[in-house]
Order: structure tokens, then sequence, then C-alpha cells
């Protein structure tokens, strides 16, 4: 994974890239990071009164607002990175064409500065919980190494999206379009086994919302001992670990694919 190792080895370029990715997400905002948190409690209120209230598909969830949080922490990274990754690349162009250096490093950098909105949102829901939910004080550690899976899942994705839009400029508008019904199609503002309707009845379309998107498990792992207090199921875990595993090596892959054509395609 020499990809990935230059992290290290170009550690101070990538801080450098990161703080200057971190200035340019709230340059001239009055509220500076305090919109990483902002902006995911104000989804959770449109999310809330749309699916409480107006389509009533939360079922018998229990303290909707913490059950809706703690998947959107999740998706929230991995919806903005994704988005922001596709063309970070291009939009490093001129730099790209002029020094050599790591490209992977600029992608990675854009994964990177949304961190400090998933860390802000993890601190929020780690005060919520432990206070509303005193059924997850045994577990909720437990989110912290599932959230470092999840990082290092949506950084080889996001490495694999930049490098393939590259050479193939449809993967960022791909992207944007997929994203929306990977949302709905992913257990965050309703639980698979409270969703109202016949899905009780197809257990086949069940299990496959639950084992074929791979969104499903990783948010369920993680999910699990922050918002339920209990364990993990084993499955979901290892569906994490493999996906993380998987998505590091994919995006490795894609770049090496396409390193030696980055300057030249830009």
């Amino acid at each position: 994974m020499s990809v990935y190792l230059d992290l290290f080895r170009y550690r101070e370029l990538f801080l450098n890239l990161f703080r200057r990715d971190l200035k340019a997400k709230y340059k001239g905002s009055l509220l500076g990071v305090a919109w990483s948190l902002a902006h995911p409690l104000m989804l959770m209120g449109i999310y809330l009164l749309v699916f409480s209230v107006l389509w009533r598909a939360v079922g018998n969830i229990d303290h909707y607002p913490l059950y809706l949080l703690s998947g959107l922490a999740i998706w929230v990274l991995l919806g903005a990175s994704l988005n922001n990754a596709a063309r970070s690349l291009l939009d490093m162009a001129e730099l790209i064409k002029k020094v050599r250096f790591p490209r992977q490093l600029v992608p990675l950098s854009v994964v990177a500065s949304q961190l400090p909105s998933f860390a802000a949102m993890l601190i929020a829901l780690f005060a919520l919980n432990l206070t509303i939910l005193p059924r997850v004080r045994a577990t909720i550690w437990l989110a912290l190494p599932l959230s470092l899976l999840v990082i290092c899942f949506v950084a080889g994705l996001a490495l694999a999206i930049a490098s393939a839009n590259v050479v193939f400029r449809d993967v960022e508008h791909i992207t944007q379009a997929v994203l929306l019904p990977w949302f709905f199609l992913t257990p965050l503002v309703y639980s698979l086994d409270t969703l109202p309707g016949g899905l009780a009845r197809h257990h086949t379309l069940k299990e496959i919302l639950r084992w074929g998107n791979p969104a499903t498990p990783v948010i369920e792992a993680f999910r699990r001992p922050l918002y339920a207090g209990e364990l993990p199921h084993l499955w979901d875990v290892v569906y994490l670990v493999g996906a993380a595993v998987a998505s590091l090596a994919l995006g490795a892959w894609v770049f090496r694919r396409v390193d030696d054509r980055i300057a030249v395609e830009l």
C-alpha cells in the first residue's frame, strides 16, 4: 500500500493541503467551523419533520432524532467526501502540472477536511447519547475504532472516484446522481425492521437492501453501539473491515492505473 504510505512520507505537504482545503471550505463564513455541526443538525430537523411527522415512516423507533443523527454522522462524511473529492484533482490542475508530488494526497486531503465536521458530530452524539440513553454507556466507545474503519472506507472510495474522474469526466456527474438514491436505499431515516409496507413479505429484497448496499452494514455496525447500546453484529463488523480493505485496495489500484496520465489529462 505504498499509495497510502506517502501520507506519512509527505505528511507536511499533506497537512498543508488539509489546511488549504479547510480554510477554503469556511472562507468568508461568520460561523466558520461551527457550520460543521449546524449543517447536519439542520438536515436532522428537516428529515425529522418529513419522516416522523409527514410520512410517519419511523415506526416504533425510540428517540428517533438520536437514531437519525447516528446514521447521518456517517452519511455526511461519506456524501461530502465523495462529492468534493470527485473534482479535487481537476481543481488542482495548475499545481499538479507545475510540481511533481504524490497526487493521491489531493483527494485524501479533501477527505481529511471533512473530519472536523465528523468529529464535531461524534462529540455531540457522545454527549447526547450518554445523557439521554443510559443503555449505551458500556458500548458507545466502540464507535471510535469503528469510525477509523469508516474513514478508511470513505478514503478509498474518494481516491478511486477522484482518479477515475481525471480520465472519465462523467464520473463526477455519476457520483452526484448516485448519492441521492443511495441515500434513500440506506436505512438512515428509517429501519429495515420497522419500514411500513410489504417489505417484511419480500425477504430477498430486504436481504439485498441489507447486504447489497455497502453503506448499510457500515452504518448498522456504527449505530448499534452508539445508539442501541449493544455490541455490533459480527457480520456487520466483518463486512465493515472487508469493505474498508477493499475500498483502500480499489482506490490504490485505480490511482496507479491513471497516475502517469494525470498531468497529461489535466
